[in-house]
């Protein structure tokens, strides 16, 4: 099959467009053909290997996993024997190692059935982004009616996610976005956008019953004067950072795990992100009632995936990048 791989870390330019072996279908898996998969920060991170400290989970020369992309969008083609949910011919998404190829293999457990209102190209930008989204504002920031929710990178790809669940719970939603990316957040239901260009979400603003920072570019402690006296921060990893660093975007969220204990009546939260099939359930639900559409920035060719890769580097994309196979 076709595939975008890597065997060293490093720009875009250490991805290549190969042939490798079609991956073989295990007892609890399901073989995809993939139609479309999004890019994702996580996979800028894992080309260059960066923040350093990742390369003792990530491979220390070299990356593990050789072949890129996580969420994916198709039609299942071969199933395990122990799988009984998903057959041949079924429309699914979900999120697997190595989603940048024809063919993905994944376990039933992070695969669900494609939303129908969805092409495959709005589906395949779904699965992280969209879990990472709910993760961080139902299960750790357990956002209710009324309370007041600041996203701070409304504009990115769980940006935007974030922004529509959020107001599908019911919360008063900030979006801190730049000037470009304003009329986009205030599409998508936010009722208040703040242009970080010109102003400060940390001073003299309201306070925030949650504040869900997707970028990892203010302190803790300026974050968490954004807080009501009892709020909550939920850190979740951080944008593309500038390369070339030990830590990263990670070492906020080192800080933030050190200090949660510390916090007095504020709760410092580090979202970790796990895929699940009752996940993508939930966000089929959402996008099926209405509240909540994927928004795709660009999509290119499977053949050309280091330059969507490049894009999201260098251009900083609002929402998502797409990969069509």
């Amino acid at each position: 099959m076709k595939a975008i791989v890597q065997d060293r870390y490093g720009s875009p330019d250490v991805l290549r467009f190969g042939e490798v072996d079609k991956p073989a279908v295990g007892d609890h898996e399901v073989l995809v053909r993939v139609r479309a998969a999004a890019v994702n920060a996580r996979d800028w991170h894992l080309m260059r290997g960066d923040p350093y400290v990742a390369r003792l989970v990530l491979g220390l020369t070299r990356p593990k996993e050789r072949i890129r992309g996580t969420d994916f969008a198709g039609v299942v083609e071969a199933v395990g024997r122990d799988v009984t949910r998903l057959r041949p011919g079924d429309e699914v998404f979900g999120e697997a190692d190595g989603a940048f190829a024809e063919y993905v293999c994944a376990s039933q457990d992070v695969v669900g059935a494609k939303p129908s209102n969805l092409t495959f190209e709005q589906a395949a930008a779904v699965p992280l982004a969209g879990n990472t989204a709910l993760m961080g504002l139902r299960d750790l920031g357990q956002v209710r009616p009324g309370q007041r929710v600041l996203v701070n990178g409304a504009s990115g790809g769980v940006g935007t996610f974030a922004v529509q669940i959020a107001k599908a719970f019911g919360a008063e939603v900030t979006g801190v976005c730049s000037t470009k990316n304003a009329d986009l957040v205030r599409s998508l239901g936010a009722d208040h956008v703040i242009d970080y260009t010109r102003e400060d979400f940390t001073r003299n603003g309201p306070r925030y019953d949650v504040v869900f920072d997707l970028v990892g570019n203010r302190s803790l402690a300026e974050c968490r004067r954004a807080l009501t006296p009892s709020g909550m921060l939920v850190l979740s990893g951080g944008g593309v950072s500038e390369g070339g660093s030990l830590f990263g975007p990670m070492g906020l969220i080192i800080k933030g795990q050190a200090l949660s204990r510390f916090a007095g009546r504020q709760r410092l939260l580090v979202l970790t992100a796990e895929p699940k099939r009752e996940n993508l359930e939930a966000l089929t639900e959402l996008v099926e009632r209405g509240d909540v559409s994927p928004v795709v920035d660009r999509t290119y060719p499977l053949g050309e995936a280091a330059e969507a890769i490049r894009y999201l580097e260098v251009e900083h994309a609002r929402a998502k990048v797409v990969v069509t196979v």
